[in-house]
């Protein structure tokens, strides 16, 4: 009760100083916010390998079906076209036409078993398994996931991309030093295409319409990416589309180091390779991100 007279003021300054020798001094200390630990980098490595590791276990269990699609199919290309078309065309810009093949036909094979992966396995572990849903409860995030995933794909791009290879020291391919650039060169171009699909997947609203990126996407790319031959036999207008080709590219920078023939022109190769690679990569985390978040 205030009494007449008493400054409100005074009235509250005593009821302070009751309460600090009261009830108030009873209460426990407020304890100090415990502070969240904070991200060393943007994509941690014990991140990525425990996203990776789950993807080796799981390839175990399918590797020879995988193997065989992704070395089968641009080993018949090989054959169907260095064979066929070698017994009326013997040689092609100096070299033998199966071993032209050869070399062009890695590109080929990189493409199949990155983008296919990149758009069927998303695509299916995101809408159908749920998987990524599991894997974002841990203590990883979109970034980290989808880029484990799209290295993972890219590392098989670059091993199958040797088959054709090891298919061409059959018919008369010389091994060159320079052979051992292949699965370096066939690492980022998958990286690339991986993302490629990735980006598709994120956007596709049904498997089915995976059809219209590998009819009207895929293979023109490959059979306008100089595999079977010179680019240069093409209308201007193809010529210029081609050379837009990432594909291309990688065919052209395998193709030089198989036979030794790497120059100053192959800087231009690997730097559209590297920066497509990096495109893609942060289109598909940016797609698949937010179809995940949300």
């Amino acid at each position: 009760m205030l009494h007449k007279g008493v400054p409100c003021a005074r009235v509250c300054a005593r009821a302070c100083a009751c309460a600090r020798g009261g009830f108030m001094s009873t209460l426990p200390p407020t304890p100090a916010p415990v502070s969240q630990p904070r991200r060393i980098r943007r994509l941690e490595p014990a991140a990525l390998a425990g996203v990776m590791s789950r993807d080796v276990a799981i390839f175990g269990r399918y590797w020879k079906a995988t193997t065989f699609s992704s070395i089968v199919q641009p080993t018949i290309y090989l054959l169907a076209f260095g064979l066929g078309f070698g017994s009326l065309l013997p040689h092609l810009a100096g070299i033998k036409y199966v071993q032209y093949v050869a070399t062009g036909v890695v590109a080929t094979a990189v493409l199949f078993s990155s983008a296919f992966p990149g758009m069927f396995n998303t695509f299916i572990r995101w809408q159908f398994q749920r998987t990524y849903d599991a894997v974002l409860a841990a203590p990883v995030d979109v970034e980290e996931l989808i880029t484990a995933e799209i290295l993972w794909i890219s590392i098989r791009a670059g091993v199958y991309g040797m088959a054709p290879l090891v298919v061409g020291f059959a018919f008369g391919l010389e091994p060159t030093w320079g052979m051992l650039l292949v699965p370096l060169i066939g690492f980022v171009t998958g990286f690339g295409f991986a993302g490629f699909g990735v980006t598709v997947a994120a956007v596709a609203k049904t498997i089915d319409n995976f059809n219209y990126i590998t009819s009207a996407v895929l293979t023109p790319m490959f059979l306008v990416a100089g595999t079977f031959f010179p680019v240069s036999q093409l209308p201007s207008v193809l010529q210029t589309i081609a050379k837009i080709n990432p594909l291309y590219h990688c065919v052209q920078l395998v193709r030089d180091a198989c036979f030794d023939q790497l120059g100053s022109g192959d800087l231009l190769n690997a730097a559209v390779l590297i920066v497509f690679a990096v495109l893609m990569w942060r289109l598909a985390i940016w797609r698949l991100g937010k179809r995940l978040i949300d």
